[in-house]
C-alpha cells in the first residue's frame, strides 16, 4: 500500500478518540438480515482472512482464496460465477462477477489479499498471525492493508446476494496476490492476461486516508493518482590499474560527481487538480504562512517564494514535483586495485502530468556525464482519474451523510498501488475505505503493531455497501 504525505502533515493537530459509527437506521439495511449479522459476517471472514498466512515468504494466496471462495458458494453465488487463477504456485488471484442487468458497464472492485512480513519477536505486543483484540482496536499484519477492505467488501456482496439486489450493472471483485513483495502480481497478470474479465467503467480499491483529527472525522482523501515509477541503472568505467599508481580517471569518481549534480537538481513544479485539492484540505489544517502557501497552490498561482517554503517539507515537495534519489551503489573490485566499474541504482517517482520522455532528457542533463551508460525502466502509473464525475460525486454525498464533520479531499499518491494496472488499461481508479484513524495508528501499516479501530471497521464496511450500491442501482 503507498503511504500518504498529508498523515506526516495532519499529525500534530491529531489526537486518539472515538471512531465515527455509521448509521444503523439506513434505508438500505436488509429486513431480514440484522445489523449483527453483517457485522458477524464481516468480523468472521476478517478473522479467517488475517489469521491466513498470505505473506510472500511462506503464505499462500491461493489458500485465502479458496477460503473465499466457499463462502461466496455457501452465500448463493454460483460456481460459474467464481474463478480462481494460479499463474505461480500459492499465488492465486480469485475474481467473482455479481451478474447485474448489463445496462452499464461493469463496476471494478480491487483488493489484494497478501501481506508485508511480520515477526514477533521485532517489537509486536501481541502474536502478528492472530487477531487480538486490544483496547478498542484489532492488532495483527493485515488488520488494515488490506484485509479490513477485502473482508468488507466480501461481506457487502455477500450481504446484497442475500438481500436479493439487483445491480444495474456487473460488479467485479478481484483479490489478488503480490501487491506487497514478489514478482508475480496478480492484477498486473489479470490485467493482461483477463483484460475481458477486468473491463470496467471505473473501480474501487485501497489507497485512500480517512483521517481522524481532535476527536472527529476530519478528512476523506480519495486516491485519484500515483507517480509513475521509474528506475535508472547508472554505470561508469575506467581502465583501473593498481591503487598504488592512481590515475586521474577513477569510475568512482566519476559516478559520484554525476550524482551530486543530479542530488542538486530539482525538477520543475507542476500542479495537478488533485494536488491543488489535497493542498486546499491541508490548508484548512494548518496556520500562518504554511496554510498562506497551500492556499497559494490551491489557487494554482504559488510564487516561487511559496513554492521553495513548502518544498523544504519532503512530503510537500514529493506532491509538488517529479523526484529521483540514489537508492543503491556497487562499486570496485578489490580494495587495492582501481575500479574498473562503478554503478548506481536511482528511483525516480514522475507525477502523472509529466511526460516520462522530458524527465529522462532532464535526468540525463543533471548527470551532465556523457561516459556514463544509463538504462531506464519506467512502469507507468496511467493517467489522472475524473474528480468531477460520478465516483466523486457519490463519495462526497455519501460522506457528508455518514461523517459530516469530514472534508473530502482527492489526492495523488507518491507511492503505489495496484489501481496503477488498471489506470494503464484506461479505468478510472479511486482509493477509498471510510476507516477513520488518527495519523499515528495509519502510520503502523507495514510497520509493527498494525492495528485498526473496531468501531471505524463497521463503520467503512458500512460506507462501502453503501456506496457500492449508489454506483450500482
Amino acid at each position: 500500500m503507498a503511504a500518504l504525505g498529508l498523515i506526516a502533515a495532519l499529525t500534530a493537530t491529531a489526537c486518539n478518540s472515538d471512531t465515527p459509527k455509521s448509521d444503523s437506521n439506513s434505508s438500505t439495511s436488509s429486513s431480514s438480515v440484522t445489523t449483527q449479522d453483517n457485522t458477524k459476517l464481516f468480523h468472521d471472514i476478517y478473522k479467517q482472512l488475517v489469521e491466513t498466512d498470505t505473506t510472500h515468504s511462506t503464505g499462500s494466496t491461493t489458500v485465502a482464496a479458496n477460503a473465499v471462495k466457499q463462502r461466496l458458494l455457501d452465500a448463493g453465488f454460483a460456481e460459474s460465477d467464481i474463478q480462481i487463477f494460479e499463474p505461480v504456485q500459492r499465488k492465486g488471484n480469485l475474481v467473482l462477477r455479481f451478474t447485474g442487468s448489463g445496462q452499464r458497464k461493469p463496476l471494478l472492485l480491487l483488493g489484494h489479499l497478501d501481506v508485508v512480513e511480520a515477526k514477533r519477536e521485532d517489537g509486536w505486543t501481541t502474536d502478528p498471525a492472530k487477531l487480538t483484540e486490544v483496547d478498542g482496536f484489532y492488532a495483527a499484519r493485515g488488520s488494515i492493508d488490506d484485509k479490513a477492505m477485502v473482508s468488507a467488501l466480501i461481506s457487502d456482496l455477500i450481504q446484497m446476494k442475500r438481500e436479493g439486489f439487483k445491480p444495474n450493472r456487473d460488479i467485479v471483485l478481484a483479490l489478488t496476490a503480490d501487491e506487497e513483495a514478489g514478482k508475480d502480481n496478480g492484477a498486473k497478470w489479470l490485467m493482461e492476461n483477463k483484460a475481458d474479465l477486468m473491463s470496467a467503467e471505473y473501480g474501487l480499491n485501497e489507497g485512500g486516508r480517512a483521517l481522524l483529527v481532535d476527536g472527529k472525522p476530519a478528512l476523506q482523501g480519495v486516491q485519484v493518482a500515483e507517480k509513475t515509477y521509474a528506475t535508472y541503472q547508472i554505470e561508469a568505467k575506467a581502465p583501473g590499474g593498481h591503487s598504488s599508481v592512481p590515475t586521474p580517471e577513477n569510475a568512482i569518481y566519476t559516478l559520484m560527481s554525476a550524482l551530486n549534480r543530479l542530488a542538486a537538481y530539482r525538477f520543475p513544479a507542476s500542479i495537478s487538480d488533485p494536488t491543488r485539492d489535497n493542498f486546499r484540505a491541508l490548508a484548512a489544517q494548518r496556520s500562518g504562512q504554511e496554510a498562506e502557501d497551500m492556499r497559494a497552490v490551491a489557487a494554482g498561482n504559488p510564487s516561487p517564494e511559496a513554492l521553495d517554503r513548502l518544498s523544504a517539507t519532503p512530503d510537500y515537495n514529493a506532491q509538488l514535483r517529479t523526484t529521483c534519489v540514489a537508492t543503491m551503489l556497487a562499486a570496485g573490485e578489490a580494495e587495492n586495485a582501481l575500479p574498473q566499474t562503478a554503478k548506481a541504482t536511482v528511483n525516480c517517482r514522475i507525477l502523472p502530468q509529466d511526460n516520462p520522455d522530458d524527465i529522462d532528457k532532464q535526468f540525463r542533463a543533471a548527470l551532465a556525464e556523457p561516459k556514463l551508460t544509463i538504462t531506464p525502466k519506467v512502469d507507468p502509473a496511467g493517467g489522472i482519474s475524473p474528480t468531477n464525475g460520478e465516483v466523486m460525486s457519490a463519495i462526497t454525498s455519501l460522506t457528508k451523510e455518514m461523517f459530516p464533520t469530514a472534508a473530502v479531499s482527492s489526492f495523488m499518491s507518491t507511492g503505489a498501488t495496484d489501481s496503477k494496472y488498471a489506470r494503464s488499461k484506461g479505468i478510472p481508479m479511486y482509493g477509498i475505505s471510510g476507516l477513520f484513524m488518527v495519523p499515528a495508528d495509519a502510520g503502523r501499516i507495514h510497520g509493527v503493531n498494525e492495528r485498526a479501530p473496531i468501531a471505524g471497521l463497521e463503520a467503512s464496511r458500512e460506507f462501502l455497501y453503501r456506496l457500492i450500491k449508489q454506483l450500482s442501482q
